[in-house]
């Protein structure tokens, strides 16, 4: 039976690119991304120098492979480096964020890269797996093809050829041969004309080589026909060997009385050529189906299951005893017996090649689901006429379940990239908002008469509230960051509860005041102690507040409380604003989501307040909860937390004003932003200090060793020399080891404290620089050179 195979052919989503193309690519990603970070630098500055990084690397693994998004990884990482982090176009990087950003950068590039890579080695092992069952069938279908043009030129062969015939008389002499006897036994008429048949004729087993008794004999005694038993070999007068098979039948007169004896003979060689072809066909097929490296079964068209491989055995749990027909298998796979098996094994014969019978879900003896691509193929009939099939499955449970987790994560990312996107607009949003009225200010000041000091302390107060609003949201974003990277340090202490509700309060209440709400506060008669740390709980009331006047109309009622409830305190911040839809609820405190996104109800924001809110309560031991009654009906904050001790001491509230620090010290401001040097050189100036100022690390050095101050002013990252080296060099001069050494950097973590005092500094000081605490610390310096 011929056969057509039909072809398959697995394609992914993408056609893989030259190897020059890949790596082009990735490096041009890498450049788009690197230009695109450069861009967002006047919103991003230092912070996030790995943000568009991310993509360039995906894609490019996604797009090349891992020799593409290494090629892309380590490229991206070298940009940021040159490109973006100060000091620029140089590899003298000090800042632990861009570390820490390196850190996670090459961990999720890495992930990207394994997980495309892994999706590709997935891919290229489907295909090589198809590939090697579409040889493995026309290699079957070639022997088979092969097998019957064989049998088909045997079968001319013997056709074309007449029976060995030796006749003998009645004492068993030859008295006449044919060709082919000639042949056959190698004796020639004339010779064997009258010799024994014993002679000419000699037979032996092909086993124990005993001699067979010649069934002439018993032709001619006992006048019937004879045949020989099997495995009879005919040894040739040369002594050649070959299996025969024969039979003799008396001669008789036309009386009927036996007068001799024919013998009819054929050499069977090939028959026995053929036989141990078969058998070894046979073996070698079972051999193939055992070895394939899929589950494959050969069933016949009776349904019956003849053979299974041990790959189907140990994935499915049953044995070829378990499931002898198809139908049981189908029911025990399925639950229910298959009832159009029988017509699909019919239409496999009708179309006389392989079809494909889709995607099974099956079920094991374990109970186990598998999803498995099943085909099948006729491979031809057995004697009987019986019509046999070779089913294979491809296993393809894990494939599904990596599309369904590409999905999902496909779906995450999406998510993910909108809610990026939503945060760079508004973070771009609110940092304009301060921006516009200190810009306005300046401009007010330049413009402004030597007559119209209260225009220009009107202008002072506004651009102060609003550097203040700059400040606060740069101030979220680092602390946000710090819980997640697990690095923020509480320091806690036992505090009154009340102390830290008027803390937030007094930060609160000039938004309350210019919203025109009615703040209603009720504490308890006796004050609640408790292990907390003042300035990031404080933080939190204050950010619950500052939500509640936020989203609250005009004129609106804002109730904080204050009560004990078993062994925790309960402080309930309550509004009467915009509220809380249902389906918002329990993603309220994930991060950079906002209530109402609708620019009449904006009131600003990033939305991480509640974050870092919700953050800073757990780490407290607390936990903090949101409740509304939907749109329109206000909403309500609960944050519980464990009570320490109920005190006894009464409580206070509110703070002493204290007095403007003075100081007349030599300060050395050394900064590469001349503005910001100049602009606290002046301030320091009108405090009474003598300033001068310098503008890289190498002049800070060079200046103060003729200016000799008694303090100087470091910034860090600075061309030429960064302050750490500039204060090591300082330090070693003999003028230098009194000098008291301030830095003056975007960096506060505690790594970066270290580091500072490390290279020699006394003080750090985190930008920008709050005046009062920068005036407190150069009078305690002042009172103690007096």
């Amino acid at each position: 039976m011929d056969t057509q195979a039909t072809k398959h052919e697995i394609k992914g989503p993408e056609a893989t690119p030259s190897a020059a193309a890949a790596y082009g690519v990735s490096l041009a990603a890498v450049a788009v991304a690197v230009v695109a970070r450069i861009l967002l630098d006047p919103l991003l500055a230092d912070h996030l120098p790995f943000t568009t990084l991310f993509l360039a690397v995906g894609f490019a693994a996604w797009y090349g492979g891992r020799g593409p998004g290494l090629l892309a990884l380590v490229t991206g990482a070298v940009a940021v480096g040159f490109f973006i982090m100060q000091p620029r176009y140089s590899f003298d990087i000090f800042q632990p964020e861009y570390e820490v950003g390196l850190v996670l950068y090459l961990a999720v590039g890495l992930t990207f890269i394994a997980m495309f890579e892994s999706l590709r080695k997935a891919q290229r092992q489907a295909e090589e797996r198809q590939r090697q069952l579409e040889h493995e069938v026309a290699a079957r279908r070639l022997t088979e093809q092969a097998f019957a043009e064989q049998a088909e030129r045997l079968r001319t062969t013997l056709a074309s050829i007449g029976d060995a015939v030796i006749t003998t008389d009645m004492a068993s002499c030859i008295t006449n041969m044919n060709a082919v006897a000639e042949s056959l036994t190698r004796w020639t008429t004339a010779e064997a004309m009258g010799q024994p048949l014993d002679a000419v004729f000699r037979i032996v087993n092909e086993t124990t080589r005993k001699t067979v008794e010649n069934p002439v004999f018993r032709a001619l005694k006992e006048g019937v026909i004879v045949g020989l038993a099997n495995h009879t070999v005919l040894i040739a007068k040369d002594d050649t060997e070959r299996p025969i098979d024969d039979s003799a039948a008396p001669i008789r007169c036309k009386e009927g009385e036996v007068v001799g004896c024919v013998l009819v003979f054929r050499d069977i060689t090939e028959r026995h050529r053929q036989e141990a072809e078969l058998r070894d066909r046979e073996r070698r097929f079972h051999q193939t189906v055992m070895n394939v490296s899929v589950p494959t079964l050969l069933h016949a068209d009776d349904d019956t299951i003849l053979l299974v491989n041990q790959v189907w055995t140990d994935i499915t749990g049953y044995s070829i005893e378990d499931i002898p027909t198809m139908g049981d298998w189908t029911e025990k796979a399925y639950g229910e017996r298959n009832t159009t098996a029988k017509k699909y094994i019919d239409s496999l014969f009708e179309a006389d090649t392989r079809l494909d019978n889709g995607e099974w879900i099956v079920t094991t003896a374990t109970g186990e689901k598998r999803v498995w691509d099943f085909s099948s193929t006729p491979v031809g009939r057995e004697p009987s006429g019986r019509r046999l099939i070779v089913s294979t499955a491809i296993d393809i449970t894990e494939r599904k379940l990596v599309e369904e987790q590409l999905r999902k994560l496909a779906a995450d990312l999406s998510e993910a990239d909108r809610r990026k996107d939503e945060f760079l607009a508004t973070l771009a949003h609110e940092l304009r908002n301060p921006l516009a009225p200190i810009r306005n200010g300046l401009q007010l000041i330049k413009l402004a008469g030597s007559g119209q000091a209260a225009t220009i302390e009107q202008a002072r107060s506004m651009m102060e509230r609003q550097l203040t609003q700059l400040v606060r949201l740069v101030d979220d974003l680092m602390d946000i960051s710090r819980i997640t990277k697990g690095m923020i340090e509480l320091r806690k202490e036992r505090v009154q509860l009340t102390a830290v509700v008027n803390s937030a309060i007094e930060s609160s209440r000039p938004l309350i005041e210019k919203m025109g709400h009615e703040l209603t506060v009720t504490l308890p008669k006796q004050p609640m102690i408790v292990e907390a740390d003042l300035t990031r709980l404080a933080q939190v009331f204050s950010n619950l507040l500052n939500n509640a006047a936020k989203y609250s109309d005009p004129g609106g009622c804002i109730t904080l409380a204050v009560e004990r409830q078993g062994s925790d305190v309960v402080v309930s911040v309550k509004d009467t604003g915009i509220g809380i839809a249902a389906d918002q609820l329990p993603r309220i405190f994930d991060m950079f989501t906002q209530v109402d996104h609708s620019l009449e109800k904006s009131q600003g924001g990033l939305g991480i307040g509640l974050t870092l809110a919700k953050r800073l309560v757990e780490l407290h031991g607390g936990r903090v909860q949101a409740k509304s009654d939907g749109p329109g009906n206000g909403s309500e904050f609960i944050v519980r937390l464990p009570v320490v001790v109920e005190a006894s001491i009464p409580q206070e509230s509110g703070g002493k004003e204290e007095k403007l620090a003075k100081s007349s010290l030599r300060i050395l401001i050394v900064d590469d932003n001349r503005d910001g040097a100049d602009s606290l050189g002046m301030m320091l100036r009108i405090m009474g200090n003598d300033i001068r100022t310098a503008y890289d690390g190498q002049e800070g050095v060079d200046v103060a060793g003729e200016f000799r101050p008694e303090v100087v002013l470091f910034d860090i990252g600075m061309p030429k020399l960064n302050g750490y080296e500039a204060c090591r060099r300082i330090r070693k001069q003999p003028w230098g080891k009194g000098i008291v050494l301030i830095a003056v950097t975007g960096w506060g973590q505690d790594d970066d404290r270290l580091r500072s005092h490390e290279a020699g500094f006394d003080h750090h000081m985190v930008k920008p620089v709050d005046p009062q605490a920068l005036m407190k610390l150069l009078a305690e310096l002042q009172v103690a050179k007096d």
